[in-house]
């Protein structure tokens, strides 16, 4: 499998996410933030950049665990499906759009300065001249870009330093000139100047130490930058009164002017000009990837996806993305723009803060980030809050931004995608099942799947994998047992790309040698699965088998919830259910039977009678009713040191009980000899 080279270090990583951010958020954005909260705007940059931070450590994590995905899009489609994925990869254009087109405004308020050439004529005009350069495949001028964000942070700095002579503590007053709930408006607002911040998580693959040099970047560059914001509207709030700075488009000409004179202004302008020349690059570049990405991943027609026989970039999604920003520009004011975009931004990094809770609390095996987000879940839940709080002050054009993409979005998903993919997003595998069926199966190995009475399948997460197989054994009869090692991977990860574990590789050869001593068929096969749950039916299924042989896990504890895969078997496969704990006891000489008077006790007394045949065993029976005061939980673990294994019913579990710990669990768990839970599949009824 090809991967990329990890060269990036933490000062590249930080120049990158600075430069995704600093462009018409500071050139322009202020004019519009001082009408609507006056001098307090630096506190609406400061308020904004806190409530970013939760999103921002969570994109991190999400970024370690998922490093070649390839961005947000991703970790919401692969975390609720393909639905929540054309709706916010659909989001997420338009935002990356209405930020390039905010920047495209900004540039023809900063080029007035240069030229009369009008307003509209001269943003097509550099939205053709970006167009062109993104379809020849000449985007990325990365190294000239550099050279104009340095000298963009450092002009910023000196005008900051160099106003203080002029800066006049009379030109505060009032701080907020509407209130509390201006602030708010202004907070919402400035959101968009920060979009870019955790941009550098798309590209976590090529970083060094990503555990380490991603998170420090992305919260270094959003320290950085909001000094550089609250720096910036502070000295403008001192040196310009309110009504003088309020609604100015270019407010860093202006202040270059006043401290400088005009020439001093008109380079300030130059720089401006070139600085959002590439924030408006950068987002026909990155927002034309977007459907790119969606086409290849059959949520959009295929024609998006298509590159240039000569020049291998992705021409129609190009074109499209720059008539969207042209009917952007042309038919809405420059406010509404930056609030759209604001708002868009809002609910997708909202939905991240729930993606990480989601991941962490399905308990999900591929998901291992190298960076965990600290104070989880504290810190996604106060994302979560400040996100609704700000989208609230935003009033209506919050519920439109919504509509937006949500109606758009629904219409794509149920009228083209939902008939051409089959993923389903960890909500989907976590949740109820309706796909589930006899369909045939792929799994590499040197045979293929044979008729098996019993099937034992392994998760991984086993203290000893060749016990369970042993006792599996007593339950052959057809001297053939199927084992099936399932490897959960991501949705977007090739099973060809999945190279097969030393520990597997130890694991076969201990199975083999089991096979050979004790003189049975035993079928190894490990099984690249991006949904294991699936699997495991499909396997059961397919092998006609009568007995699924699981070792019992406890209820998986997450910080605010509790997972419970065994309980998600019991209610759907088609043969009959058993997991065993082992305790260390190796001879069964004595076994233990509690029966509950339910539909497993059937069940229950024949495995025990097969097994004490097997062993030459005595079985002792009781009778345990959940309701009884006859014999308590804590009775039969008493009892369960007098015996080498217990068999018991393995009840079903309502919707309630999935997330409490049930008797059975309560048994399982404190038991002093090796335990087999039975359930009966209700198929077999």
């Amino acid at each position: 499998m090809k991967i990329l080279e990890r060269r990036l270090g933490l000062f590249a990583v930080v120049s990158i996410s600075i430069s995704s951010m600093v462009g018409s958020g500071i050139f322009v954005l202020p004019g519009i933030g001082f009408q609507m909260t006056g001098a307090s705007l630096w506190l609406a940059f400061l308020l904004s950049a806190i409530c970013i931070l939760p999103a921002a450590l969570s994109k991190a994590e999400l970024a370690t665990a998922m490093p070649a995905s390839g961005g947000t899009y991703i970790y919401i489609d692969r975390t609720f499906g393909p639905f929540a994925g054309t709706i916010v990869g659909l989001g997420l254009f338009i935002s990356i759009l209405l930020k390039a087109s905010f920047s495209l405004v900004g540039i023809a308020s900063y080029f007035s300065v240069l030229s009369s050439f009008p307003l509209a004529p001269t943003v097509i005009s550099f939205l053709c001249a970006i167009c062109f350069l993104n379809i020849l495949g000449v985007g990325k001028v990365s190294g000239f870009m550099t050279i104009i964000l340095f000298v963009t942070v450092t002009s910023l700095c000196f005008i900051s330093a160099y106003s203080i002579p002029m800066w006049y503590p009379e030109n505060l007053e009032p701080l907020m000139n509407n209130g509390l709930n201006g602030l708010a408006s202004a907070t919402a607002l400035v959101f968009v100047s920060f979009a870019g911040v955790t941009k550098v998580a798309a590209i976590a693959e090529e970083v060094k130490n990503p555990e380490k040099n991603l998170p420090r970047g992305i919260l270094l560059s959003l320290f950085l930058v909001t000094i550089l914001y609250c720096l910036t509207s502070f000295v403008l709030a001192g040196v310009f009164e309110t009504s003088q700075i309020a609604g100015d488009l270019k407010p860093i000409h202006s202040l270059a002017t006043k401290i400088g004179g005009s020439v001093f202004g008109t380079i300030m302008a130059i720089i401006a000009v070139f600085t959002m020349v590439n924030t408006s690059n950068a987002g026909v570049l990155a927002g034309s990837r977007f459907p790119f990405a969606m086409s290849r991943d059959k949520l959009l027609p295929p024609f998006l996806g298509k590159l240039h026989p000569k020049f291998y970039t992705p021409v129609l999604s190009i074109i499209v993305s720059c008539l969207i920003i042209a009917g952007i520009v042309l038919t809405l004011d420059v406010t509404k723009i930056a609030k759209l975009a604001s708002a868009f931004m809002i609910m997708i990094y909202m939905l991240e803060n729930i993606a990480v809770i989601v991941l962490r609390e399905t308990h999900t095996t591929w998901y291992k980030p190298t960076y965990k987000s600290p104070l989880y879940p504290f810190v996604q839940i106060l994302g979560i809050i400040a996100s609704l709080c700000l989208l609230y002050a935003m009033g209506i054009l919050s519920v439109i931004a919504i509509l937006a993409i949500g109606i758009p979005g629904c219409f794509i998903y149920f009228f083209y995608s939902r008939h051409r993919m089959e993923r389903k997003g960890v909500i989907g595998l976590k949740g109820k099942r309706t796909d589930l069926t006899s369909s045939s199966i792929t799994i590499p190995g040197p045979h293929k799947l044979k008729d098996a009475e019993v099937v034992v399948g392994l998760f991984g997460q086993e203290a000893s994998a060749e016990v369970l197989i042993e006792v599996a054994l007593s339950m052959v009869e057809d001297n053939h047992l199927e084992v099936a090692r399932i490897l959960e991977v991501p949705e977007q990860t090739m099973a060809d790309d999945v190279e097969e574990p030393t520990h597997l590789k130890s694991l076969r050869r201990r199975v083999n040698a089991m096979a050979e001593d004790k003189g049975v068929d035993i079928a190894f096969d490990a099984v690249i699965s991006h949904d294991m749950a699936k699997t495991i039916f499909e396997i059961s299924t397919r092998v006609h088998c009568k007995w699924l042989f699981i070792e019992w896990q406890k209820k998986m504890r997450g910080n605010i919830t509790f997972s419970n895969p065994v309980g998600w078997l019991k209610s759907h496969l088609h043969c009959n259910l058993a997991t065993f704990k082992d305790n260390g006891c190796r001879y069964f000489r004595k076994i233990m039977v509690l029966l509950n008077e339910d539909k497993n006790d059937d069940v229950v007394i024949d495995t025990a009678q097969h097994m004490s045949q097997l062993y030459g065993a005595q079985i002792s029976s009781y009778h345990y009713k959940k309701d009884s005061s006859v014999l308590s939980v804590k009775d039969v673990v008493e009892l369960t040191a007098k015996y080498d294994l217990l068999i018991l019913g393995s009840a079903d579990q309502s919707f309630i009980q999935n997330f409490i710990q049930t008797d059975d669990e309560k048994i399982f768990q404190k038991s002093i000899c090796s335990v087999i839970g039975i359930h009966k599949s209700s198929f077999t009824e």
